[in-house]
């Protein structure tokens, strides 16, 4: 996803001289290309996130496009405050770009663990909140959030994601894309970079003899909450999947727009990360299998809900 979105900017930067990027401190090479391009756009702010972050308002003032990039754990946890009040109060134009989201950097422990972003982010007034599911959507995405003209925080996971779409999707900030087709037993809602992890996980339950559907809920907020509304009228069990907390990401916003709809009965669960650090060493796989948020896990707790006579070895799959 990096390397797209870093590409992506490259090319929207040629026709739009308003466009500057600030980085803290990261993908100095990853940007070779837009430096050399655009000298006097690019800055490296150093390990100074809020600093940073009150830089990009100021520029949003003056009436350019800032970009803020850099780890997602340090680019929202770290300037949370001026995030707030510098960017968010003035409902400036700046999207804020962090990298490596949820557990991308397993192996670099808690201070690279990002599981909380979405909670933080998603509360702050004015705040747009989009993690796009692959490489096409990252970069859909940061098209978009350049015509939203207001704040936006894009979740990006590392490098070397599959590739999901085919084919551009319709993509607009605030709808829910059609990724897999189902039947009416389960559908998977996932957001950010575990929906390979997601479609895999639908496949396993294909073999099972369970049809499931797949959404890419790119956008947290605000939520698509026409699209959940046809879904939780049409599916048994509504699963949201996400590298997040399990507090306050998709699953619960999906919860609190449910807890409205009174007439509702479809099943809800939930799979994220639980209200606990992790202090095990690994990387993302490692991590993801210890946490349940593996392909194999995921179908398991389906199949607790819909049993199938089918004996198949999951390991096998």
């Amino acid at each position: 996803m990096r390397n797209t979105f870093a590409s992506t900017l490259e090319t929207l930067a040629r026709t739009d001289p308003r466009i500057v990027l600030l980085s803290g401190d990261i993908g100095n090479r990853l940007f070779d290309s837009f430096k050399e391009q655009y000298p006097g756009r690019f800055f490296n702010c150093g390990v100074a996130e809020a600093n940073m972050t009150s830089m990009a308002a100021g520029m949003a003032l003056c009436g350019l496009r800032p970009v803020t990039y850099t780890i997602a754990s340090f680019v929202t946890v770290r300037c949370l405050e001026q995030i707030r009040i510098d960017v968010c109060y003035h409902d400036l134009p700046v999207i804020i770009v962090g990298v490596g989201a949820g557990l991308s950097y397993a192996e670099l422990g808690t201070t690279h663990h990002s599981c909380e972003d979405i909670a933080m982010m998603r509360a702050l007034p004015n705040m747009t909140v989009v993690c796009p599911g692959d490489a096409i959507e990252a970069r859909l995405a940061l098209t978009a959030a350049f015509k939203f003209n207001r704040p936006v925080y894009i979740r990006l996971g590392k490098k070397s994601e599959p590739i999901i779409h085919q084919n551009d999707p319709d993509f607009q900030i605030g709808k829910g894309i059609l990724v897999r087709e189902g039947g009416h037993e389960v559908c998977f809602i996932s957001t950010g970079n575990i929906l390979p992890v997601v479609i895999e996980s639908a496949n396993i339950l294909a073999i099972c003899g369970i049809d499931a559907q797949v959404v890419s809920m790119h956008t947290v907020k605000p939520l698509d909450e026409e699209l959940l509304g046809r879904l939780f009228s049409s599916f048994e069990i509504v699963a949201t999947v996400e590298e997040h907390s399990l507090i306050g990401g998709l699953g619960g916003s999906v919860a609190e727009w449910r807890s409205g709809q009174r007439s509702i009965k479809t099943d809800l669960l939930r799979f994220g990360v639980k209200d606990a650090f992790i202090h095990g060493a690994g990387g993302q796989k490692t991590a993801r299998q210890s946490l349940g948020l593996d392909a194999e896990s995921i179908a398991k707790e389906i199949l607790k809900k819909k049993p199938r006579p089918l004996f198949i070895d999951l390991e096998a799959t």
